[in-house]
C-alpha cells in the first residue's frame, strides 16, 4: 500500500490516526526543527506553523528546503492570519502555498487529497550520498567506496536511518521508531541483532567500524 507522509509542527501531529483512502495510507506525525524522526518513504506533505516554540514557520521552511530528505516536500505554512504581507514571506521562504488555522484533522486531509494528484512526482530523496557511503534507495543498495554492502531489509534500512542522522547518539527505541517498526512491539535487544549484522556487512565492504556503541545510551555512526 502507498503511503502519503503528512508531518506538522503542531502537537496535533502526535494526535492524528492514519487514514486509508483509494488504496493509500495517510500517516501524521509531528515534526520538529531537526526534520523527521524516522524513515521516509513516499510522498512528503509539512504543515509548518507560522510561531513555533523552538523557532520561527520561516525558520523551518528554510530547513526544509536544505534538508535533502525533504526539498521536495510540499510545504504549506499555517498563518495566524490571512495577511498579505506573511503570504508572501512564507512563499519566499520556501512554502508552496499556505492556509489560516488552527488546523483539524479533516482540514489537513482535505488539502492533501486535492493537491496529491499534482504533486504525485514529488518524493522523499532516493539517494544518500556521504562521502565513501552510497545509499540508493530506488536500487536498495548501499556501497561503500563502490565495494556493495550486503544487507537484508531491516539492516538496509538501518544504515539509512544511520546516515540520515550521522554523528548522533540513537537509542534503541530511536531505531525502532526511526524504522516505523511500530507494530508489533519489539524488543529493544533485537537492534543489538540488526546492529551486529550491519557492522559485519560494512567490515566486509571495507568500511571498518563507524558504527560505535555508547554504553547505556546507544550507538552513534560516526562519518566525517
Amino acid at each position: 500500500m502507498d503511503v502519503i507522509n503528512i508531518f506538522l509542527t503542531s502537537e496535533l501531529g502526535e494526535t492524528l490516526e492514519d487514514f486509508i483512502h483509494d488504496g493509500k495510507r495517510f500517516t501524521f506525525d509531528r515534526m520538529g526543527p531537526d526534520g523527521p524522526l524516522r524513515l521516509v518513504d513516499g510522498p512528503v506533505w509539512v504543515f509548518v506553523d507560522w510561531v513555533m516554540d523552538d523557532l520561527a514557520g520561516l525558520e523551518m521552511c528554510r530547513r526544509l528546503r536544505a534538508d535533502p530528505r525533504t526539498s521536495e516536500a510540499h510545504v504549506t505554512m499555517v498563518l495566524e492570519e490571512d495577511d498579505v504581507e506573511d503570504r508572501r514571506r512564507a512563499l519566499k521562504a520556501g512554502a508552496d502555498d499556505y492556509m489560516v488555522g488552527p488546523l483539524a484533522r479533516n482540514a489537513v486531509l482535505d488539502r492533501v487529497l486535492a493537491l496529491q494528484s499534482r504533486h504525485a512526482e514529488r518524493h522523499a530523496v532516493q539517494r544518500v550520498d556521504m562521502g565513501p557511503l552510497v545509499i540508493d534507495m530506488a536500487a536498495l543498495q548501499a556501497r561503500w567506496n563502490d565495494e556493495p554492502i550486503m544487507l537484508r531489509p531491516n539492516e538496509f534500512r538501518l544504515l539509512r536511518f544511520l546516515a540520515e542522522n550521522p554523528n548522533r547518539v540513537l537509542s534503541r527505541e530511536d531505531m525502532i521508531q526511526g524504522l516505523g517498526k511500530r507494530e508489533p512491539p519489539i524488543d529493544e535487544r533485537t537492534v543489538d541483532v540488526w546492529v551486529g549484522r550491519l557492522r559485519r556487512a560494512l567490515k566486509a565492504a571495507g568500511a571498518g567500524n563507524p558504527l560505535r556503541t555508547v554504553r547505556s545510551m546507544g550507538y552513534v555512526f560516526d562519518l566525517p
